[in-house]
């Protein structure tokens, strides 16, 4: 963890991925984050995967390093202590994270009634607030139609869930621009994310919506090959299969004499006219005409001869493995990579753990912050943040509105 946002305090009352993804960059930068949950918790507490003692190992990663605090979020005055918490006052507070409807008991306009300067960052399915997810939204735009084998027909889904990734990372973005516009201001914001006009905007940002409309034509499947560039999966003689990227014309020359394929290319090059080094399209225009070459070159080696040859030519490639296999073999990515700290987890497990990615030049990362049991922080948030008394904490336990952490 760094201390970048040391000081500020976020509210997040959200669940699934884009909201407490929203949370967990700003609490691993050092912002202290506070989740509400319903007692017994929310929508996402028990989401798999599951530890074999039903503890959610989704539920661990994404609130690492936020508090939490359970509220009887059916009850009027569970939810009263939901909206005082988010609008607590303090000149770095009034920073709401949420997926909440728009319309509700954390409207804006009942948030921005007990503070005026309320920022609010609303991850949203559909903008006109229709409900909506990752995997729906992601068919709306037509990327499944893009995905998968050339052969088929149907639409082929992919597992990562990018623009849930994509809005958390928008929406911690879009809190602090709201907040540097607050501090010359004065003025609160709601902002608000929704994921459709996140996914309908990025293939725009990458000019695929153009492209679709000058052409009047959907892009064609391609498996795996990347498109407008050279880029592939390949066999070796070992059966393991190598990812190639070359884009660069320092790229293309590199592969292309690291599998000893510069007479064969020259000679391409020379019966099609065109000079593939300088011409990033045609390699991919001619892309049939240059698989068979490296097809066979690939084919010929086994990828632990393939590996030293294309580091030795400075090639982009990466090898073809199983999660598991990088996970518990992989240096780079896992095994010896700092961003990760083995840490106990309030499921019991102890396991590696990811700190924020982005690294800070010469300073040292602190000691990563495991999440929350649930409700391990209610006490101390209602007496510091809203500043109740011990009596008043108690008649709220009592009362059933409120919970402490849960016992195993």
């Amino acid at each position: 963890m760094y201390g970048l946002l040391k000081g500020l305090r976020v509210v997040e009352g959200a669940a699934f991925v884009a909201g407490p993804t929203c949370g967990l960059h700003l609490a691993q930068m050092g912002a202290e984050v506070i989740r509400f949950d319903s007692i017994g918790g929310g929508p996402d507490f028990r989401r798999w995967p599951l530890t074999e003692a039903g503890d959610s190992l989704y539920w661990e990663g994404l609130n690492k390093a936020k508090k939490s605090v359970a509220l009887n979020l059916s009850s009027p005055e569970g939810r009263e202590l939901a909206v005082a918490i988010a609008t607590a006052p303090g000149e770095h507070a009034g920073l709401f994270v949420t997926n909440y409807p728009v319309d509700g008991f954390l409207s804006y306009e009942r948030l921005k009634a007990r503070r005026a300067d309320m920022i609010c960052v609303r991850v949203m399915g559909w903008a006109d607030g229709a409900p909506a997810m990752d995997y729906t939204v992601n068919a709306a735009v037509g990327v499944p139609m893009m995905t998968g084998p050339v052969d088929r027909d149907e639409p082929v889904n992919h597992v990562l869930p990018a623009w849930d990734l994509l809005g958390g990372a928008y929406g911690a973005f879009a809190l602090m621009a709201a907040l540097h516009d607050r501090r010359a201001s004065g003025q609160g914001r709601e902002v608000r994310v929704p994921l459709s006009d996140l996914a309908a905007a990025s293939l725009a940002h990458m000019g695929q919506l153009a492209e679709v409309l000058t052409t009047g034509a959907d892009r064609p499947r391609l498996g795996n090959s990347l498109f407008g560039a050279f880029g592939r999966d390949f066999a070796c003689a070992d059966g393991r299969r190598l990812m190639v990227v070359a884009i660069t014309p320092k790229q293309w020359r590199g592969l292309v004499a690291a599998l000893g394929l510069t007479a064969a290319v020259g000679a391409l090059e020379a019966d099609l006219g065109v000079d593939f080094a300088r011409d990033e399209g045609a390699r991919f225009t001619h892309r049939e005409r240059l698989f068979p070459h490296f097809e066979a070159a690939f084919a010929a080696r086994t990828s632990a001869e393939l590996g030293p040859m294309l580091d030795a030519e400075a090639v982009t490639w990466g090898p073809y493995q199983s999660l598991h296999e990088a996970a518990t073999q992989d240096a780079r990515l896992f095994t010896a990579n700092p961003v990760f700290q083995t840490i106990a987890h309030p499921s019991g497990l102890t396991y590696p753990a990811s700190g924020p990615p982005g690294t800070l030049a010469g300073e040292p990362r602190g000691a990563l912050a495991p999440a929350p049991r649930l409700g391990q922080h209610t006490d101390e948030v209602l007496a510091e943040v809203l500043g109740l008394s011990s009596g008043e904490i108690g008649r709220l336990h009592d009362a059933g509105l409120v919970a402490g952490p849960e016992t195993r």
